[in-house]
C-alpha cells in the first residue's frame, strides 16, 4: 500500500519537476547574458530557417512563347526593354506596411425562461381518496427559472507604418514572386524585429521597385522584439502554468 501511494505521489510531482527544469533553461541562458543587450539574428539562407516550407498554389497550364520573325516584341512581354523591377530568385524589392485599421464591435445576448408545473390527485372518477400523509394538492410541484445576459464589446485601433527590403525567395510557375523579409533593430537593451511574407504579383511592383502590402496575397506581417520591455509585458512562467491548469 504504502508503495503504490510513493507512486503516485511521483506521478503527481512529475509535472511540476518538468516545468521547473524547462524554465530553470531559460533562467540559465537569461542569466548567462546577464546586463548584455539581446543578441541580433545571423542573416541566413530562408531556405534554410526552421519551419521553412515551399508554397505550392494553383496554377494554370504552362503556355510555350512562340517568336515572331523580324519583330523586337515576344509574346508574354510587358515592354520592349529590359524590366530593372524584381522578378528573379534574390532580388530585393521594398514592401511598404501603412496599416490604419479600426474596428468597433457591440454585442448583446439576453435569454430568459421560466417554467413550473404542478400535479394533485385530489379525485379520481368522483373517488375521493384516504387522506395520505401528505396533501393531494401539492403530490408533485415542478418550477425552474433560467437566465442568461451576455455582453460582448471591441474598440481596437492599428496604426503601423513602415518599409523594408524583402528577398524573392521563389517565382512560381505563372510569374508570381515569394517574397521574405525580417529586419532587426537594437536600441539599448531591446530588439525590434518586424517580418514579412506573401505573394505578389510582378505587376503590381511600382516604377520604384516597391509594393504595398494589401497587394500581397497571403500575406504575414509580424511587429514585435524582445528584450526587457517584452520580459516586463509578459506574465512569469509559473504565473502562466497556473493561468492553463486553474480550472477557476
Amino acid at each position: 500500500m504504502l508503495i503504490m501511494n510513493f507512486k503516485n505521489f511521483g506521478k503527481f510531482l512529475l509535472l511540476p519537476t518538468m516545468v521547473l527544469v524547462l524554465s530553470s533553461c531559460n533562467t540559465l541562458d537569461r542569466l548567462s547574458r546577464l546586463g548584455q543587450s539581446p543578441e541580433l539574428t545571423n542573416i541566413t539562407n530562408p531556405h534554410k530557417a526552421a519551419g521553412y516550407k515551399p508554397i505550392s498554389m494553383p496554377m494554370p497550364n504552362p503556355s510555350r512563347a512562340t517568336r515572331q520573325y523580324n519583330s523586337l516584341w515576344q509574346e508574354g512581354s510587358r515592354a520592349f526593354f529590359k524590366d530593372q523591377r524584381a522578378s528573379e530568385v534574390g532580388d530585393i524589392i521594398t514592401v511598404v506596411v501603412a496599416i490604419e485599421d479600426e474596428a468597433q464591435l457591440d454585442n448583446r445576448t439576453r435569454h430568459d425562461r421560466s417554467a413550473s408545473d404542478d400535479f394533485d390527485i385530489g379525485g379520481l372518477f368522483g373517488f375521493s381518496p384516504p387522506k395520505p400523509a401528505i396533501p393531494a394538492d401539492n403530490f408533485l410541484n415542478f418550477s425552474s427559472n433560467m437566465a442568461n445576459d451576455g455582453r460582448g464589446r471591441i474598440n481596437r485601433e492599428e496604426t503601423v507604418n513602415l518599409r523594408i527590403a524583402a528577398v524573392v525567395t521563389q517565382r512560381l510557375p505563372n510569374g508570381n514572386l515569394v517574397l521574405f523579409g525580417r529586419q532587426e533593430i537594437r536600441v539599448n537593451f531591446e530588439v525590434r524585429e518586424v517580418v514579412v511574407g506573401g505573394i505578389v504579383r510582378p505587376q503590381d511592383i511600382a516604377s520604384a521597385n516597391t509594393v504595398s502590402y494589401d497587394q500581397m496575397a497571403e500575406a504575414r506581417i509580424a511587429y514585435g522584439g524582445r528584450g526587457q520591455l517584452n520580459d516586463l509585458q509578459q506574465m512569469r512562467f509559473g504565473a502562466q502554468v497556473l493561468e492553463i491548469l486553474m480550472p477557476f
